[in-house]
């Protein structure tokens, strides 16, 4: 046996134990679930290849622990054990087959295929179909006595069977799932704790933990924990055949069980749900980090018994990991079209989701001062999908004194102007209209696409423009002809005649384009184009009233008078007439109706499609007679989600707005409205 070997072992079994202790009993993790699962699963694997490395110590011979001495234990009826994990295709297939090989020549096996809850393990016990005791996972074998905290989880059924005519409960019932917050609760509390000038939570499941363990159940029933119940610990006097019939039977109890389970008759109709349970992740309610598959058949995973401390029956697929620690090396402030002042961490080199990320959002300073964020800090970076990476918080306990406080600037970093914050704002803003960082990142905004779309006008042609003093605002680029690139290096005359062809083509964008591309606060596309509808013109628009424009649905007094101020403006009133000269003065075309099967109903977008782009998705809804709003009200009608949606899902749920899916909007088309 190599030495390497053992030592590595040796190194490994150090590190999962110390992270077990800060995990489980001083509930202070200094590195993700992530990063933990690498570590834990390395010593497995090394393990497995070299037994005779196995120790007393290992953690992969224990199931570890969050009991406390602050509460009375209890004894589970059954161990409550943890899964072992796949992180591939190949992973499950090899699962499958181990276990194929353990069974009768000739053995069919189903599978449920449920969410991977991200929360903390429950074992709750009914007798005679009431709640009498609750306990923690503990170390899989006794539990903390949590039941006073546990009967102010408001879904957890404290009779069974909840509906009168629903089934009998056995004499004796103890089940377990787990006990979370949904995303929205977790942002709520937040809210509280930064209106009470509280330090904010970082990670929801730690935070649900100190929940449920709290000794005044009073602080738990204020706190809107939920329950997720999946598995029968123990029942007396009735046997389900299948997990399938088992979630049933829970819900028909009372129980809330984790949306979207299913049930699939082989591995590989599982293996093709895998890429929409990763994409669905992110629409979900609450956090989950994977999923779980389950052999069906409740006496096939008797019968396949345990592997070490791992039942054979079902296994736990984890999505790549999309948080991850790193150390804060610097903070960087950029310079925003409006002035606002945003900060940028530098990080040292990690790789998360797929990428090597080395920079990360830190929203804004009011935000890191809430979080305690601070240089030299080992912090949490998320990664999700094709979101820009963003710092969660700090993890406290690896912090060893000499970390520093982030202040933001006193001055402007691009032009040195005192920077200002507006009474009530949350951003640090530089007020120089003409800091040169602004005027930059203004003019690269309007030729951006999904501004005026002017191709071959990337950030770096719009530096060297502005440096050679050929444009000063957006108006400029009309007034651009061939020769005014004569002697600027990396201007050959195809890219230049490129470039006059893109300009051309943007004198034609629609009235709607236009504004959009002006980079008013608060006005994309959807705003846009309500005003374009509005009012038809440039001029029009220009001269419009706050009431007119607060009359419209879907923009609100605080927008319209921002709208109205813009346009009111001198400076900007100086560009729009620039502009016209340049011949950039569009009027609104009437759009040609495809149908009328969306008329009287209004749509609000959130997150990514799958197939239709937000443009698309916007044009397809009114040619067929809907109307598009920009903000979640009561009188509208659906919001159209995708992946990654942002607050307006949350709104809609809080307002009981329907919310669609694209496939959902296509077959209200088909079928003339119907959903």
């Amino acid at each position: 046996m190599s030495s390497d070997f053992a030592t590595r072992a040796k190194e490994l079994r150090e590190q999962v134990n110390f992270h077990l202790y800060r995990y489980h009993v001083l509930g202070s993790p200094v590195i993700t679930d992530g990063e933990f699962d690498k570590l834990f699963f390395e010593l497995k694997a090394l393990e497995a290849e070299h037994p005779e490395l196995i120790t007393p110590d290992s953690p992969t011979q224990r199931t570890g622990s969050d009991l406390s001495e602050d509460f009375a234990k209890v004894k589970h009826p059954a161990p409550i054990l943890s899964l072992a994990n796949a992180f591939s295709e190949e992973d499950l297939k090899t699962w499958e087959e181990r276990n194929l090989k353990l069974l009768p020549a000739g053995t069919q096996l189903g599978f449920t295929l449920e969410p991977k809850l991200d929360g903390l393990t429950i074992v709750i016990t009914y007798e005679n179909g009431y709640l009498v005791q609750a306990a923690t996972r503990g170390n899989g074998e006794l539990g903390d006595d949590v039941t006073a905290n546990v009967r102010t989880i408001k879904n957890v059924p404290l009779k069974i069977p909840v509906d009168p005519n629903g089934p009998k409960a056995p004499e004796r019932l103890v089940v377990r799932g787990e006990v979370m917050f949904l995303k929205k609760d977790f942002v709520a509390l937040n809210k509280k704790q930064a209106e009470a000038e509280l330090p904010l939570y970082v990670n929801a499941r730690n935070t649900a933990s100190g929940t449920l363990k709290q000794k005044d159940s009073r602080i738990t029933a204020s706190r809107p924990l939920v329950a997720y119940l999946y598995a029968v610990v123990a029942a007396s006097g009735i046997k389900w055949d299948t997990q399938w019939d088992i979630l049933n039977n829970l819900r028909d109890l009372g129980f809330s069980t984790a949306p979207h389970a299913e049930y699939y008759p082989t591995l590989s109709d599982i293996i093709q749900q895998l890429p929409t349970w990763e994409s669905r992740r992110r629409t979900l309610d609450f956090e989950i980090d994977g999923v779980v598959l389950k052999i069906n058949d409740v006496k096939i995973q008797a019968e396949l018994g345990y592997s070490g401390k791992d039942p054979r029956g079902a296994i736990a697929y984890k999505f790549p990991a999309e948080e991850m620690t790193t150390k804060l090396l610097g903070v960087t402030a950029n310079v925003g079209r409006t002035g606002r002042l945003t900060p940028t961490a530098q990080l040292e080199a990690v790789f998360i989701g797929g990428v090597t990320v080395t920079s990360a959002s830190l929203h804004n300073y009011d935000q890191i001062a809430k979080l305690d964020i601070r240089l030299g800090d080992t912090v949490i970076v998320k990664r999700s999908g094709e979101v820009i990476p963003y710092v969660i918080g700090p993890v406290i306990g690896a912090r060893d004194g000499s970390e520093t406080p982030i202040l933001p600037p006193t001055n402007c970093p691009s032009c040195n102007t005192p920077v200002i914050q507006p009474e009530g704002f949350v951003d640090t803003i530089c007020p120089n209209l003409d800091c040169p960082e602004r005027i930059f990142r203004s003019i690269e905004f309007f030729v951006s696409r999904g501004a005026m779309d002017i191709e071959s006008m990337g950030p770096q042609t719009v530096k060297i423009l502005i440096d050679n003093k050929l444009i000063q605002d957006e108006a400029d680029i009309f007034t651009l002809k061939p020769e005014s690139f004569e002697g600027l290096e990396g201007f050959a005359e195809k890219k230049i005649d490129n470039l006059m062809k893109s300009i051309e083509a943007a004198k034609t964008r629609p009235l709607a384009q236009l504004v959009g591309s002006l980079g008013i606060d608060g006005v994309g596309g959807v705003v846009a184009g309500l005003l374009a509808e509005k009012f038809g013109s440039l001029d029009a628009i220009l001269n419009a009233s706050v009431e007119s424009i607060d009359d419209i649905e879907g923009i609100g007094p605080i927008l319209a008078e921002g709208i109205a101020a813009w346009f009111a403006d001198e400076r900007h009133r100086k560009l729009l007439d620039k502009l016209r000269a340049a011949g950039i003065n569009p009027k609104n075309e009437a759009k040609v109706a495809a149908g009328d099967g969306l008329t009287g109903s209004s749509f609000v977008l959130t997150g990514t499609l799958p197939t239709l782009s937000r443009e698309q998705a916007e044009e397809l809804i009114e040619s067929h007679g809907g109307k598009i709003s920009g903000s979640v009200s009561k009188k509208t009608s659906y919001v159209l989600m995708g992946d990654t949606p942002g607050s307006k899902a949350d709104k809609a749920r809080t307002l009981g707005v329907p919310i669609i899916s694209e496939a959902d909007l296509m077959a209200m088309i088909t079928s003339g409205g119907t959903k």
